[in-house]
């Protein structure tokens, strides 16, 4: 079974510098997780949570750690994970492009 989930937008502390260690920014966390589906399911509703509790509260620095902690996250909270694939992305961040870090992981 495959979750994906799409351009899920809120606005957190992320980044370096100072101004963004003060302002709120948006971020997009784009998403796909495989796991074995029988009788136990994985609650989207409860991932898209997860992450944006977790984000908010977090504070990261940079979005290489933030990825890093939300691939740990995620499949601590759901043991079903078999595959993930994450992608944060900064909107406007830079005037003429989006900014985004991802990657894969197998369990």
């Amino acid at each position: 079974m495959i979750i994906d989930i799409e351009e899920l937008r809120f606005e957190c502390i992320i980044g370096l510098l100072e101004h963004e260690r003060h302002t709120p920014q948006e971020i997009i966390i784009d998403l796909t997780l495989h796991y074995d589906y029988t009788e136990e399911f994985i609650n989207y509703a409860e991932v898209v949570t997860l992450i944006e509790s977790h984000m908010k509260e977090a504070k990261y620095e940079l979005l290489e750690t933030a990825l890093n902690n939300l691939f740990d996250l995620l499949s601590k909270n759901f043991p079903l994970i078999e595959q993930l694939y994450i992608k944060i992305t900064k909107p406007d961040i830079l005037p003429n492009c989006r900014v985004c870090v991802s990657n894969v992981k197998n369990y």
